[in-house]
């Protein structure tokens, strides 16, 4: 069973399109919805949510009957969410990361850590999906505690379809590493072409083998397909423009339910990730 992550350097591509309709044209398959901070495969697939789960991550609090202030707290935290002054010791929660250097260092064990709620996830079924998506709270300022524990009820007897979030900063990195293959989706115009290039560059820095679809491949230059020869990136799917899709998307109906054609040609596209993996 494969891991496949779908991302893309921008957003705006197509990513959740193509993840929504691999995902059903399998089905049988776990579907997550890894960007936390706006998902929405669940406006395609309707899930039933079955279960929903509060995440949170440790955060220090101080015992000041038995803090000395001697400041090493504040020198192993990397992320700066502690600062020690004259008889105080301040703590930034937001900045925290739930490390647990600061408690497990303190050498008067004055620090104890309470968890401080970041998001939920849900999980439920989605015709024959199982779905899983979290949702960050409002105002918090860190996806991938998030996403790893959204990515703890990854089943390793099912193959997984995880919908990554758009660019290729640290919720991408999270989403993405561990996964076996990674399809990333472009457009052919210079701003997708940009983008596929910091993409490309974050996938093989993970050593994450990647394929490329190109969505709306009848727009734009040539380009897109100079630099994936040039860098011999198999280019697996093609979707045409067509307006027609794109008004099937914004009534929230997925690609291969309006057009049950293109479900063969999904099923093609997994065919060909499992011949790379067999290979």
């Amino acid at each position: 069973m494969m891991k496949i992550a779908v991302a893309s350097g921008k957003g705006g591509t197509g990513k959740t399109t193509i993840a929504v309709s691999l995902a059903l044209s399998l089905g049988d398959v776990q579907y997550l919805d890894c960007d936390v901070e706006e998902p929405n495969g669940h406006l395609f697939l309707k899930p039933q949510i079955k279960e929903t789960i509060s995440v949170g991550i440790p955060v220090p609090e101080i015992d000041t009957s038995r803090c000395t202030y001697c400041g090493l707290c504040a020198k192993v935290c990397v992320y700066h969410a502690l600062v020690v002054i004259k008889d105080m010791v301040l703590t930034f929660p937001e900045l925290c990361h739930g490390c647990g250097a600061c408690s497990s260092l303190c050498p008067e064990n004055a620090i104890v850590e309470n968890d401080r709620t970041i998001g939920v996830i849900e999980k439920g079924i989605a015709r024959d999906l199982e779905f899983i998506h979290a949702r960050l709270n409002i105002g918090e300022p860190m996806a991938p505690p998030l996403i790893r524990k959204e990515k703890q009820y990854l089943n390793d007897h099912k193959t997984a379809l995880l919908d990554c979030p758009p660019g290729t900063s640290c919720p991408v990195v999270q989403s993405a590493i561990g996964s076996d293959f990674c399809l990333l989706v472009t457009e052919p115009t210079p701003f997708g072409l940009h983008d596929l290039k910091l993409a490309v560059e974050m996938v093989r820095a993970l050593k994450i083998p990647c394929g490329v679809v190109i969505n709306m491949a009848d727009v734009g230059t040539r380009e897109t397909w100079d630099f994936c020869r040039q860098e011999h990136l198999p280019i697996l799917m093609e979707i045409p423009f067509d307006r027609r899709i794109a008004e099937s998307y914004a009534r929230g109906i997925p690609l291969v339910d309006a057009f049950p054609e293109y479900r063969d040609r999904f099923c093609r596209l997994y065919q060909a990730i499992a011949e790379w993996r067999r290979s």
